[in-house]
């Protein structure tokens, strides 16, 4: 039975398509908010997996450059090793220049913050007394009142530190198994999918995959060159926490256009209590110049069109997966989406023979393998 005949007999015909066009949309908003629950509560473990999906397309290419007569096993364990050891590299040196550095910084916070308030009352906003004191009692107040809520948060740390043990455990368990057996785990679900979608599918998740390790790259990339721009302009101002800073925008990078400026608040802060909000405005400044370099320059020239997003998508995304599942929302929203749009593209255009961007199946598929051999 049509929908016509029945719109004929008793409702019209465009509010009989509304209806089943709000009953699909509800269905899928109802599935969206079940996945939701369910990856809110698998957080701790899905959470790591999808890291190491992320670490696994940015690194094997690594692996794949290793010399053949180096078995696989091993060469995905060197990597992970080097993978470690980087890290803990940098945990080392943050954690050394913080110990060094607090006792300094808190001798100096009274000094910076009397400096700050002489600046904002002498300086071009001329706020008066009466408001100054009114916003530090402001403060005062709110530190009291919330004061139990920060010290029941600290007994959360050593659940917390717990979870994160557990979950780094588990995300490099995985990237050493998705190095090794990817193409193994990627073959394995696709024998699950009916005979005739299997190629479409296979192909346009080769080329997915190749789209999000194009996107991982570039961003470490980016990262990179945003971490050294930013540390660089604070260690000539001699802020403090030059190490930290650096790590600190660079993790931030990974959320794009946001993740830079947002990461920027800390050097200001810092320049502002240790060095005066002279030192603060330029520090601020520099973080500016850092954000429209990666914005206008860094993310066009080496993404180019292998991870086509307009910035506006970008911020959509990144607005809804922080809103949804908090900074791993924020992290994931934008590869998840990349991803999505190369996978999409290259389904809908397989219907016709051709790949997203108008060439032949066969080319495209050549050149999803050019990328990566398998997703992970």
């Amino acid at each position: 039975m049509t929908l016509r005949p029945i719109a004929r007999e008793h409702l019209p015909y465009p509010i009989v398509l509304a209806a089943v066009w709000s009953a699909c949309l509800l269905l899928i908003a109802g599935g969206g908010w079940i996945l939701g629950q369910v990856i809110g509560r698998l957080a701790i473990i899905i959470a790591p997996l999808a890291i190491a999906v992320l670490l696994a397309a940015m690194l094997r290419p690594l692996v794949d450059r290793i010399p053949k007569r180096v078995p696989r096993a091993a060469a995905s364990l060197v990597v992970v090793v080097g993978l470690v050891v980087v890290v803990l590299a940098a945990l080392a040196a943050v954690t050394t220049q913080v110990a060094t550095g607090v006792p300094e910084m808190r001798a100096k916070l009274g000094g910076g913050t009397d400096a700050a308030l002489t600046w904002l009352k002498d300086g071009p906003l001329h706020l008066t007394a009466d408001r100054l004191q009114e916003a530090v009692s402001q403060v005062r107040t709110w530190v009291e009142t919330n004061s139990n809520s920060v010290a029941a948060g600290a007994v959360q740390v050593g659940h917390t530190a717990l979870d994160a043990v557990a979950g780094a455990l588990i995300c490099l368990v995985s990237l050493f198994f998705f190095l090794y057996h990817g193409e193994r785990l990627w073959e394995f679900f696709v024998r699950w999918l009916p005979r005739a979608s299997r190629e479409h599918v296979d192909v346009a998740f080769r080329r997915g995959w190749g789209s999000l390790g194009t996107y991982t790259r570039t961003q470490l990339t980016v990262a990179a060159i945003n971490a050294a721009g930013v540390g660089t302009g604070a260690a000539l101002l001699r802020v403090p926490f030059v190490i930290p800073i650096m790590v600190v925008v660079f993790l931030a990078s990974f959320v794009p256009i946001v993740g830079t400026l947002v990461a920027g608040v800390i050097p200001t802060v810092l320049a502002l209590v240790d060095r005066g909000p002279v030192i603060a405005i330029v520090m601020l400044a520099i973080v500016v110049v850092v954000h429209q370099l990666e914005l206008h320059v860094l993310q066009p020239f080496l993404m180019g069109h292998a991870v086509a997003l307009h910035p506006l998508a970008v911020i959509v995304v990144v607005a809804a997966g922080t809103y949804l599942f908090g900074i791993v929302g924020a992290l994931f929203a934008v590869p998840v989406t990349a991803m999505a749009n190369t996978v999409v593209r290259s389904l809908a255009a397989g219907r016709d023979g051709e790949g997203p961007d108008g060439e032949d199946d066969d080319e495209g598929h050549q050149r999803g393998d050019d990328h990566e051999r398998a997703p992970a």
